[in-house]
């Protein structure tokens, strides 16, 4: 009664300050201008089984991507040999859901070999951003932090696994030995090549041995769960809705502003009765974003569920000619100055002093995007920064009448010659000469 009483405690802590945390997030992604969704329902769903279920995006690289596979597949097949844990861990029970017979052989068996599989590709990942150091997982944004988070990620899952296919090994051996409590049930393809590791020790010292696996184990997956709200990898639950709500519409199109597309649509039609379209009531309109409550919350979302995985910025022209911008960079800054925000209003402070404009992202940085729109095209959870870079481009033009000399330029021969180019529009048909 003791271990189950205790086990109820720890689920009960970990459950909580989950749910607590993923309150804070939804405030948060809240804070942000109201968002209407492109496309009907039917195809959103069809974008999410493609993109977030069926990893459609991931295998532009198949390495990752098969890796990435068997570690997608083991975390959502291996829980449910959690969930039994889960259950036993409650009612002190073992193996309880063994009354499937046979089946139960399958489950046990399956779940052995993907746990391999998820092992091999921990290590592999491992490999690749510490022994290979493929570059964008080592460029300027990537500081200690977002280094050591994938990295305490991938090993504690590789001693999650460890701890798993120990204890099944430890668990086979008594179940062989006829220890009281421990149920002949389940099939132990991988583990039972372990079992000779711990034949030297006594029936007593194996159950002590299985029972600090088993609670590693699952005392692991519960921090898991609490860590997972702090780390990039939130992204294994917000890829879902993220995906759900991205861009239908074509990659280019960009969302216009309605109150300026009404005048030109005014300036462009002289005849028109400026007074027959609506006029939005209230206070006026704040053209662009300057900071992160200035985003729709879709922009939040994807701040959120941003992976870190560094794609954007590795097919970005611009950061690939060593200009300042970083696609990836735009995600992280906007969850930052997000969290930053919504812990001022929990301390019941001014977040005014700060914004997502220059203290987190430069001019430099915005003026950098060639908005080619590769990075878009490259996230596998389709997050959209040049959004967020147009959004803060509007804001600096619209609001502070403020660009680059060379954009200035274009405005100007736009308004003085109705093109880009310098010369009078009594001009243009001199070329045909």
């Amino acid at each position: 009664m003791i271990e189950q009483i205790l086990f109820i405690l720890l689920l009960g802590v970990a459950v909580f300050l989950t749910w607590k945390r993923f309150r804070y997030i939804r405030r948060n992604i809240f804070l942000g201008r109201k968002f209407e969704a492109s496309g009907s329902s039917r195809e959103r769903w069809a974008t999410m089984a493609r993109v977030a279920l069926g990893q459609s995006k991931m295998m532009v690289l198949w390495v990752p991507a098969l890796m990435h596979f068997f570690i997608y597949v083991g975390f959502i097949i291996i829980n449910i040999e959690v969930l039994e844990i889960v259950i036993d861990g409650i009612f002190g029970t073992h193996r309880i859901f063994s009354i499937l017979g046979g089946f139960y052989d399958f489950l046990i068996g399956s779940f052995e070999i993907l746990a391999l599989l998820v092992l091999i590709a921990c290590v592999v990942f491992l490999a690749r951003r510490n022994i290979i150091r493929l570059r964008r997982f080592h460029m300027k944004e990537m500081t200690s932090w977002p280094k050591s988070d994938a990295n305490i990620i991938l090993f504690v899952e590789v001693t999650l696994m460890t701890a798993f296919l120990s204890m099944n090994a430890c668990d086979l051996l008594l179940q062989n030995a006829g220890a009281a409590h421990y149920v002949q049930a389940g099939s132990f393809p991988v583990s039972s090549l372990m079992t000779p590791i711990f034949e030297g020790l006594s029936q007593e010292n194996l159950v002590f041995t299985e029972r600090i696996l088993w609670w590693y184990h699952i005392i692991g997956i519960l921090a898991f769960l609490v860590y997972v709200t702090y780390s990039k990898h939130l992204h294994i639950i917000l890829a879902f809705p993220n995906t759900y709500y991205s861009k239908l519409v074509p990659a280019g199109q960009l969302a216009n502003v309605p109150s300026v597309t009404r005048e030109v649509k005014l300036m462009l039609d002289p005849s028109a009765d400026p007074y027959a379209a609506p006029v939005a009531e209230g206070p006026p309109e704040k053209f662009g974003a300057r900071d992160v409550t200035d985003l729709t919350w879709k922009q939040l979302l994807d701040a959120y569920t941003c992976t870190e995985c560094g794609r954007c910025s590795s097919v970005c022209p611009a950061n690939l000619t060593g200009k300042l911008l970083s696609p990836r960079k735009i995600m992280m800054d906007t969850r930052d100055r997000l969290e930053e925000v919504g812990n001022a209003i929990d301390n019941g402070e001014t977040y005014e002093g700060k914004s997502l404009l220059r203290d987190y992202i430069t001019e430099e940085e915005l003026w950098a995007c060639t908005s080619c729109n590769a990075c878009t095209e490259a996230c596998p959870v389709n997050i959209d920064p040049l959004g967020i870079i147009i959004d803060l481009r509007r804001y600096l033009i619209m609001e502070e009448s403020k660009s680059p000399e060379s954009i200035t330029t274009v405005f100007n021969n736009i308004e003085n010659n109705g093109a880009p180019w310098a010369f009078s529009p009594a001009d243009r048909n001199n070329w045909t000469k």
